[in-house]
């Protein structure tokens, strides 16, 4: 810029010396900025000790929790992995993920899977400095569970609530942990959970205020059981080759806290290896409060059960319920729930059955995985009859397609020949190892009879060994929430649909002229409209709204919708504190699925679940409200902020819209929400949201007009006060710029320093 300074008179000297001292400011502010964002947080990012944060807690006496995330792409069985499984000790080195066998890029938080668990006492403020490390993709964190009322700017959905974070730089979450209970963070940009970025999040009360603290006398991190459907390739290849080419969306198997088998390895005397097995060990004689958390991404629901155990459910999605004995419960994409487990029976080893439903049943892959519940001290009392009875399982095994029962021992039932073949894998599996129950578990056998909570696509119409959702009681009992004539009530119905999506399909290649007609592909939608994501998150860049710009089923066509592809801002508008019903309809008419739906900011109660037959319309719907025919439990229905739909049925929630700012609701299967299985509720006036947080990142199109690419000019700067000393400087160089609000505090600090540095000048030159 040396033409700028011609002349060299005193006063030009003096306005030289005022912008280079102000650009250096600026440089200078902007690396402490840098440095302080690491500063004092690397402690975290790699300790294996226990953070402060996970202690007891104290009514009264909130801490700071901080902590340090590294998303990066990353692979299992790496070299840090050294000869893992053949030396089992290898694989739980540092930066090791051994999975279930299979290499395979990942997407990590810290090298692990799950990333690390967040601990802490209610009311506890959760600082997360997320560091982005990866090679070509935005990411961020999403606090599953967590309202973020006051702080709604931390929820972490790309395009609603923040821009992605971008490779390179560093985004720092602070809220509030209110929300006690079992919960989960994982991504919530692309499929970057189902590659493995997710982690356990445990808020827990002060003794005197837990409800259920004299059922258990043990509540320890490790009883944390974190689930999710796993694949032998990253999960992009698989959404790609699902739905651009003839690949399934069907699970291969499943990890419980990131471990499990699904291949064999062998060394030099040919000895059967495996990879390792989650284990949770207990004591004879004492009571154990276990979490178990979904994190999964596509139609598996997960039939968990223990041998020889039943349990006590006391607590779904963070929210207290009157116990519930049961012998398994069913957990979907996104749930969460917690049961007691009472070491009563001989001192023993037992497996732990998760087995998959629906898109992971005997009709696929037939995807289950198990973990070890070890008792102390089992190995110096063993005796032969609790062996025995170990082989064989002692409950009544129930096919759960129909209320058909079979025999007690599931060994007297004539296996087919793939179960044979299926069983001498799993002999090799798992009969070499002395650690492991002896009994040999498969896919049929990891089905439990008895009761069962949560039952695949079941509600209130079920008999007696089945417990539906809405039959379980809050311990909070009756709100606002649940008066009797809510302000607002939406219909939302849901199905896969046989249109032309223009992001699957294009000229030449409609969807009827797909050949086979397997490889076409239907689009799941709500109401007929996908939703289509803004190019700005909606919350920090409200202004940038335009008026009219959201639809809904009122506003669109619907007879055209239900013929061609609708794409929009799918969302509802909603006044600050009013209650709302969603009638959730899954109509069933295209497959046999299941579908959880997950609302961010606000949780709600179930007050009906029904599965009306193979299929329903909405008028069905529609028709049996009005005739009173829905059952809703408006006394103590449970609260929860994911719930299942069943196929050809509907869920009624209710929610009270207290939280203002934008909230996405949305099925939690990663490749539905992904393509547009998603609306938003705006919730309240914008002069109702919180601020924005001051310099909070923006993004968004960037669309010059013509006029200003054939000036040349760059654009001037955005601060008044700089922008004056700019058209002394250099006259008519610059552009104004019209985007973007701006921070006055920093630019009368600026001024400040900027008069300061005149008077200097003015005296000593």
């Amino acid at each position: 810029m040396a033409f700028f300074w011609s002349g060299h008179t005193r006063l030009d000297a003096m306005w030289k010396h005022l912008w280079l001292v102000a650009v250096a400011c600026n440089a200078a502010a902007a690396f402490a900025g840098i440095n302080d964002a690491n500063s004092f947080t690397k402690q975290y990012t790699y300790e294996e000790d226990p953070h402060p944060c996970a202690r007891k807690c104290i009514h009264d006496k909130p801490m700071t929790c901080h902590y340090y995330f590294e998303v990066e792409n990353y692979y299992t069985l790496s070299k840090a992995c050294h000869d893992c499984p053949r030396n089992q000790s290898d694989c739980f080195r540092v930066d090791c993920v051994p999975g279930d066998g299979h290499e395979r890029g990942v997407v990590t938080v810290n090298r692990k899977i799950p990333g690390p668990a967040i601990e802490v006492c209610q009311d506890d403020e959760i600082v997360v400095d997320v560091k982005n490390l990866l090679m070509s993709e935005g990411t961020t964190i999403h606090w599953h569970g967590q309202h973020m009322r006051d702080t709604p700017y931390m929820d972490g959905v790309p395009y609603v609530t923040q821009c992605p974070i971008l490779p390179r730089t560093t985004f720092r979450y602070s809220f509030k942990a209110a929300q006690a209970g079992t919960h989960f963070w994982h991504s919530h940009l692309g499929v970057q959970r189902a590659d493995g970025c997710y982690g356990p999040l445990i808020v827990r009360v002060p003794e005197e205020l837990n409800p259920h603290n004299t059922l258990y006398d043990f509540d320890l991190s490790a009883h944390t059981i974190t689930l999710i459907d796993w694949e032998n390739k990253t999960s992009m290849e698989k959404f790609l080759d699902h739905h651009h080419s003839d690949g399934n969306n069907k699970p291969l198997t499943l990890l419980v806290n990131g471990m499990g088998r699904n291949r064999m390895f062998s060394n030099e005397t040919n000895d059967t290896l495996h990879t390792p097995l989650a284990r949770f060990s207990v004591e004879q004689g004492y009571r154990y409060r276990f979490r178990v958390i979904n994190a999964g991404f596509l139609n598996c629901p997960v039939e968990v059960s223990v041998d020889n155990h039943s349990i006590s459910v006391i607590s779904s999605d963070g929210e207290d319920i009157n116990p519930v004995e049961a012998d398994s419960l069913v957990s979907y994409a996104g749930e969460r729930f917690d049961f007691v487990l009472s070491a009563d029976q001989p001192k023993n080893l037992y497996w732990i059955r998760f087995r998959g439903l629906m898109d992971c049943d005997e009709r696929y892959m037939k995807a289950f995985q198990v973990a070890v519940l070890e008792y102390k001290d089992y190995a110096e009392e063993k005796d032969v009859d609790a062996m025995m009875d170990q082989n064989t399982p002692t409950w009544e095994s129930t096919e759960m397609t129909n209320e058909t029962e079979l025999s007690n021992d599931v060994t007297d039932q004539l296996p087919t020949q793939a179960t044979l073949l299926e069983r001498n894998v799993f002999e090799n599996f798992y009969s070499s190892d002395e650690t492991l129950p002896e009994s040999i578990p498969d896919y049929e056998n990891s089905r439990r009879g008895g009761k069962q909570l949560n039952s695949l696509n079941k509600g209130t119409e079920s008999n007696t060994s089945h417990i539906s959702i809405p039959d379980l009681s809050s311990i909070r009992k009756w709100d606002h929430r649940l008066k009797q004539k809510p302000d607002y009530q939406f219909f939302l119905a849901y199905d896969f649909y046989r249109i032309d999506n223009p992001h699957f399909y294009g000229d030449g290649y409609e969807f009827y002229n797909v050949s086979p007609s397997m490889n076409q592909l239907l689009t799941p939608q709500i109401n007929h409209i996908s939703m289509e994501m803004p190019s700005f998150p909606l919350l920090p860049q409200r202004e940038d709204i335009a008026a009219n710009s959201f639809c809904n089923e009122n506003t669109v066509d619907k007879e055209n919708c239900t013929r061609e592809y609708c794409e929009c801002p799918h969302a509802y508008e909603l006044k600050l504190d009013s209650v709302v019903e969603l009638v959730i309809i899954d109509e069933g008419f295209a497959f046999d699925a299941n579908h959880p739906f997950h609302l961010h900011g606000n949780a709600f109660r179930v007050v009906a679940m029904e599965k009306i037959g193979s299929n329903v319309t909405v008028e069905q719907v529609k028709l049996k409200d009005r005739k009173g025919l829905i059952k809703r439990n408006l006394l103590d229905a449970p609260i929860k902020d994911t719930v299942t739909v069943p196929d050809g049925g509907y869920t009624v929630v209710r929610f009270q819209a207290s939280n203002p700012g934008f909230w996405l609701f949305h099925c939690h299967l990663e490749f539905h929400a992904e393509i547009g299985m998603a609306l938003v509720f705006k919730v309240g006036d914008y002069n109702e949201m919180a601020p924005v947080p001051p310099n909070f990142p923006r993004c968004g199109n960037y669309m010059p007009q013509a006029e200003a690419l054939e000036s040349g000019k760059p654009t001037c700067s955005k601060y008044p006060l700089l922008r004056e000393f700019e058209k002394v400087l250099f006259g008519d160089y610059c552009e104004s710029d019209s985007s973007g609000s701006v921070d006055l505090r920093y630019d009368k600090t600026l001024a400040g320093i900027l008069l300061g540095l005149w008077f200097f000048f003015a005296i000593y030159s």
